[in-house]
């Protein structure tokens, strides 16, 4: 990690040429952060008008195994059909996903829709990492990293007041419409701006691996379908089938010629590995946010608004930290990179003692945005020096797949995490036996457990 890096400016990606491209790769990501916030404000709104408390995480779940899906076909269909119709079609799938939902009578109908949207989605971001690198020349890598973060800032605004909005006045569908517009303007600046022609890849296109993409799917789904069950037990064999899945998936996926993750991605023995690893509980530590507005609103009687702006606090640290440390070189960086989860666990361990207790006022209530701003935080110090390891360490002829690798294991880690948060709150009593007491109890076994991931990101952090 304290290797020289070659001095960059944070307006070199507003000028020229540049400018245009940043606004091409940065659209999808902003588009997808927006909805993100959106669907995470107005959820506590969605299962009190069509129920389905128990699978409020599926929501979520569902749409990053989609995700997933969508993130590993990315960089063949740049390769295969070319980034202008890969970005134009992953639009219009959003698109559809989102009539789905905004048109849900019951909560597996709302989840369908969820599903397509994160297919789409899941292309999105992976097409902002795989063209990022290919555009850009490596000096400009952590900045343009730091730009694309920004895109959750952005969403951070205007998400949750968004949400907030329509889930006050009790419109959630039209909610689902109102990206609709965002999505057109965005296909018109791709459709001008993206070129139509694959660029030179560093990978040849390889077949999809569909079977270890099933098993990646297969081993969120068991602990998913584990957590809906009251028994300590049946949770724990959900969880257990579902790391089983991952490596079987990781053996077979060393031995085959069409790989999900490159060379060294599975040992921390490697800088990709602990890269990876370090990345992965970083994540599944910051998805207990996807119950922090039910939290808020339930146990601190915050309007949909104020909690959904709450929770976007998490994103706004990570944007921040994102845009502080772009710039730092050399030994600077490998401070950042130890420190960061270590301001992550920090965080969510204050947040296991800040939430349960409803107080919202004064003193309390400065403490809980502080611990919600760290979460987030912590992973900004670090994140885009960590991908910038990743994409130099790329075994040669992978640079590609290691590049798409980042956004399916960042999927991966999201779906896990809400998995297990749906499994830990369920656990806890968020639904039975529901209300304040059982709100009050998910909230502390939620955050002080996950609090435990970005502690073992301490550990594989000093090894990458």
């Amino acid at each position: 990690m304290s290797s020289p890096q070659e001095k960059s400016s944070p307006f070199e990606l507003m000028t020229g040429r540049n400018a245009l491209r940043s606004l091409a790769l940065a659209g999808g990501v902003a588009l997808h952060a927006i909805n993100v916030y959106v669907v995470t404000t107005i959820m506590p709104t969605i299962v009190h008008s069509i129920g389905g408390l128990a699978y409020y995480a599926w929501s979520t779940t569902l749409f990053v195994v989609a995700s997933i899906l969508g993130s590993a076909l990315s960089y063949r269909l740049i390769d295969r059909i070319g980034p202008r119709r890969a970005y134009l079609g992953a639009l219009a799938l959003f698109c559809l996903g989102s009539l789905v939902c905004a048109t849900a009578p019951a909560m597996w109908w709302l989840l369908a829709g969820r599903t397509v949207q994160g297919l789409a989605g899941g292309v999105l971001l992976a097409l902002s990492y795989a063209l990022l690198r290919m555009v850009y020349e490596p000096r400009l890598w952590p900045r343009a990293l730091a730009f694309v973060s920004a895109m959750w800032g952005v969403a951070t605004l205007s998400g949750p007041a968004l949400g907030g909005l329509f889930a006050s006045l009790g419109w959630w569908r039209p909610a689902f419409l109102s990206l609709l517009p965002v999505a057109a303007a965005l296909a018109a600046i791709v459709h001008k701006l993206v070129p139509a022609a694959a660029p030179a890849s560093s990978s040849a296109a390889a077949g999809v691996p569909w079977g270890k993409l099933a098993l990646l799917a297969c081993s969120v789904m068991v602990v998913s379908v584990g957590s809906l069950s009251h028994e300590l037990a049946w949770n724990a064999a959900g969880v257990a089938v579902g790391l089983a899945l991952v490596a079987g998936m990781g053996r077979l996926d060393v031995k085959a010629s069409s790989r999900l993750m490159p060379t060294g991605a599975y040992s921390t023995r490697t800088v990709l590995g602990a890269c990876y690893l370090t990345m992965a509980m970083l994540i599944i530590g910051l998805t207990s946010e996807i119950f922090v507005p039910y939290f808020l609103q339930t146990l601190h009687g915050q309007t949909p608004l104020v909690a959904g702006y709450l929770t976007a606090v998490m994103a706004g640290g990570w944007t921040l930290a994102s845009l502080m440390s772009s710039g730092y070189t050399g030994a600077a960086v490998v401070r950042l990179v130890r420190a960061g989860p270590v301001v992550t666990a920090a965080g969510l361990a204050a947040l296991a003692v800040l939430v349960p207790p409803g107080e919202s006022g004064g003193v309390a209530f400065a403490a809980l945005c502080a611990a919600l701003a760290g979460v987030g935080f912590g992973i900004g110090m670090c994140w885009s020096h960590l991908v910038t390891r990743v994409f130099r360490s790329a075994p040669a002829g992978q640079e590609n797949l290691a590049s798409g690798a980042v956004t399916t294991l960042q999927l991966y880690a999201i779906a896990l995490g809400s998995a297990v948060a749906g499994m830990v709150a369920n656990a806890a009593g968020l639904a039975d036996p529901g209300g304040i007491e059982g709100a009050r109890t998910a909230s502390a076994w939620l955050f002080g457990l996950f609090a435990l991931a970005p502690a073992l990101a301490a550990w594989s952090a000093r090894r990458s």
